[in-house]
């Protein structure tokens, strides 16, 4: 992608923190005072990555990972010990001020709404803030209606909102001024399967009506496939991957779940006999492939084999299989996104 098409670009970001190593005791905690027995944390480390306008991009890693610091060199908050950073054509640490005022921010549990307020009055303040004109915030409101019923959220104070009413009204604050760019960290957390379900109807139609760059951090999985076409992973502040969830599938494709059950619908069938089952397939499997890596699982009715077709064909399985015992029901189960991201963390990629 070229610079010019880019709307955020890191050009070989990193970022350290001086901790100071601290003994133990009131002694230790005198000897702390006039210390200088510091260690450098690497947090982020030469990261580099161009995202274009419009762009929905999951940005994931485990805690600790850097995420959050790489998000608050872009929003401004921390200076990058090396590299470059720009935004919207700036510099977020030299142009605080600016930088704010055109992107949109959700971060974790904290609100920008006024706890005692009626949520329509923290938008007029926003308006205010964000030097919004009648006509633009008109417009917003107008489309937030159509996308949603807020009718009955205007009037209440935000304190007397569930935990789903407030994040859905802290996502609509992040996108009231129309900024270029909005970062969402964790909006689903904590919530219910419908409402995160209109978070993310309503994430996906702001990114779609306004071209708005969506930066989202997230441990839901569900968030990243509703939402992201393109993901980039982060463990201990170094990029692990950076491209489109399709080809992340893909190239995970060999792993594929192979259930199988080995009993008619609506037949009840002891945990004894479910386990002799499960010892019966293990036992042909280990006999007639011997050194291939399967592992097993009951679920309910179902017995479980993962199958790793680079190494065997999972017809061969299969075909075996129904020679040997009786088998009612088969399914073929796709690797899920969360397994892949799991995979890379443990170094599988």
């Amino acid at each position: 992608m070229s610079n010019n098409a880019s709307i955020i670009q890191l050009t070989d970001v990193c970022k350290d923190f001086k901790i100071l190593n601290r003994h133990e005791g009131l002694k230790g905690s005198f000897q702390d005072l006039f210390s200088r027995d510091y260690k450098t944390i690497t947090a982020v480390n030469h990261v580099s990555l161009d995202i274009a306008p419009g762009e929905i991009v999951g940005y994931l890693g485990p805690n600790g990972a850097g995420k959050s610091t790489t998000i608050k060199m872009m929003t401004g908050v921390l200076e990058p010990t090396s590299g470059e950073i720009l935004v919207n054509g700036r510099v977020p640490y030299k142009n605080r001020e600016v930088n704010a005022a055109n992107i949109g921010v959700v971060f974790g549990q904290r609100s920008q709404l006024w706890w005692s307020l009626p949520l329509v009055e923290s938008f007029k303040i926003l308006k205010d803030i964000y030097r919004i004109s009648d006509t633009d915030y008109q417009d917003m409101l107008d489309l937030y209606s159509s996308m949603i019923d807020l009718s009955a959220l205007y009037s209440k104070p935000v304190r007397q909102m569930s935990l789903g009413q407030r994040t859905l009204s802290d996502i609509l604050a992040a996108f009231l001024h129309n900024p270029p760019v909005v970062f969402l960290d964790e909006p689903t957390i904590g919530l219910d399967v419908s409402m995160k379900a209109k978070i993310r109807t309503l994430i996906s139609s702001l990114n779609q009506e306004k071209n708005t760059t969506v930066i989202l951090t997230t441990h839901d999985m569900g968030d990243v496939d509703a939402l992201c076409k393109r993901i980039i992973i982060i463990d201990k502040g170094t990029m692990l991957y950076d491209n489109d969830i399709e080809h992340l599938r893909s190239f995970f494709g060999a792993y594929r779940t192979l259930k199988l059950n080995l009993n008619k619908r609506n037949v009840e069938v002891s945990e004894e006999m479910r386990g002799k089952q499960l010892e019966r397939v293990q036992s042909l499997l280990e006999a007639h492939f011997a050194g291939i890596p399967f592992t097993y699982d009951t679920d309910e009715e179902w017995i479980s084999i993962l199958i790793d077709e680079l190494q065997i064909p999972l017809m061969k399985v299969l075909s075996f299989l129904q020679e040997q015992t009786k088998i009612y029901d088969v399914r073929l189960e796709e690797i899920s996104t969360e397994s892949v991201i799991k995979k890379i963390y443990e170094g599988k990629a």
